[in-house]
């Protein structure tokens, strides 16, 4: 494919074929990186400034990692690529007829993109299932921001209960609440009381951190509902080790700012309230609100949760010079799983590459099972993949060794496994600073 020289509102002059990938996440830098040496011009769309790598993104909510460690900036990850433009903005219209895509800028403004191809990796977000105002007691885990507001909470709740005079008024403040039992539910669980009883047990004087009641409330029959019975079993057997309390069978029906509600699954629609000062909430994704954008734009419908139903290809019905990658497409089921975006990326991408080349293979997408891995507590993980089941401190070493082996940079893979070392050795966990969101809100009297 040609095209004439066509400058875009970024001030760019562009006179090659031009691929625009919406997201900086899995799917969106794989895709990047396969156009090395293709004679493309790539622009990465992105609403943050760097690629955030989302499984460790707990172990920052829980002091144990910096948000430096487990972040990279995409213009240094993609610094040698000569073909690749990074460009900071929030994908918000898309003229299929035109191909020219408009994004936002953080102070409101607009510019176009116009592309040839575009590969869409824009992710999912928490989804709170219709009760959108549980956000502001319950923050979710997809974000940077979702962690340090969670490090904020769980840090403060040990403050707060310090400082008051009876047990009573204590309680809720020691009260953890995590709603959802798939992998980032059980391992948020599982580092919040940790936190409590490694890190923070000599340091207080008025309170134990160690009496921290840490609530699992999960609608399924067995946590980790993703992996074998047998090793989801072994999860259990470590939480409840540790002191987690797991409650099954029951959805949370409401939350507020001091306690939480689940009813049961079954017949009897038992309601419990729990006083909970600290709320937590990994219960299911949706897509972000881009997708429907782009559904409407190209004519197609929308699967559960948002996503986007996809072609073998990975392409978008009726618009073949358009693919949907990583959480956001829909195809037979594939979970939403860092490596599904990975490689569905680097797939999207190939077509392209293959179709400049005077070669337009298109090959159905065809995943690749690595595996799937969940960290339990200290020397107990899972990992899974296809017959392979490991678990306890084999499963702990191997899931350690896969983190590193996918986190961005050698700066980053050696700090999180210095940082590792010195936990292990001595149990403090140093990331504990809280922010309060911006400099007017830290200003103010605690009060205001």
């Amino acid at each position: 494919m040609t095209t004439t020289q066509e400058s875009s509102s970024l001030g760019l002059q562009r006179s090659r074929p031009r691929v625009v990938i919406v997201g900086g996440g899995f799917g969106g830098v794989y895709a990047a990186k396969r156009f090395r040496g293709v004679d493309v011009d790539v622009t990465l769309l992105d609403r943050g400034t760097s690629h955030v790598f989302q499984p460790l993104l707990y172990q920052c909510a829980t002091g144990l990692l910096s948000e430096g460690e487990i972040t990279t900036p995409l213009r240094h990850l993609l610094r040698g690529y000569s073909n690749i433009h990074v460009a900071l903005g929030e994908a918000q219209s898309i003229d299929a007829d035109q191909k020219v895509l408009t994004a936002s800028r953080f102070d409101g403004s607009t510019f176009d993109v116009p592309y040839d191809y575009l590969i869409v990796a824009a992710g999912m977000r928490q989804a709170y299932h219709g009760h959108d105002e549980y956000i502001q007691w319950a923050p979710g885990m997809k974000t940077l921001d979702d962690a340090l507001a969670i490090r904020r909470k769980l840090i403060s709740a040990f403050e707060m209960a310090e400082s008051l005079p009876t047990p009573e008024e204590r309680k809720p403040w020691l009260t953890f609440a995590v709603a959802g039992g798939g992998p980032t539910g059980v391992e948020l669980a599982g580092q919040i009381r940790e936190l409590a009883l490694r890190a923070l047990a000599h340091e207080f004087q008025s309170i134990d951190p160690g009496e921290a009641r840490v609530l699992l409330l999960h609608g399924g029959d067995r946590v980790l509902p993703s992996f074998n019975r047998k090793l989801s079993a072994a999860a259990q057997a470590t939480l409840d080790k540790i002191g987690v309390e797991t409650h099954l069978g029951v959805h949370v029906t409401d939350v507020s700012e001091t306690s939480v509600e689940t009813t049961s699954k079954d017949g009897a629609k038992a309601k419990n309230r729990f006083d909970a000062r600290t709320i937590l909430w990994t219960a299911g994704v949706e897509a972000v609100p881009f997708a429907s954008v782009l559904a409407q734009a190209l004519g197609v419908k929308q699967a559960a949760g948002g996503r986007i139903e996809v072609n073998p290809d990975l392409s978008v019905p009726g618009h073949p010079n358009v693919w949907v990658v990583g959480d956001m497409m829909a195809l037979k089921d594939l979970p939403g799983v860092a490596e599904v975006a990975m490689q569905g990326g680097r797939h999207a991408a190939g077509c392209i590459a293959r179709a400049e080349r005077g070669a337009p293979d298109r090959k159905p997408f065809k995943y690749r099972d690595l595996g799937s891995a969940a960290y339990i507590a200290r020397r107990h993980a899972l990992v899974q993949a296809g017959p392979i089941q490991m678990s306890g401190a084999v499963g702990w070493v191997s899931w350690g060794v896969i983190h590193i082996a996918f986190l961005a940079g050698y700066r980053n893979r050696s700090g999180t496994l210095l940082n590792w070392a010195v936990t292990l050795a001595s149990g403090a966990r140093r990331e504990r600073a809280i922010t309060y969101g911006d400099p007017q809100s830290a200003r103010q009297p605690y009060d205001a």
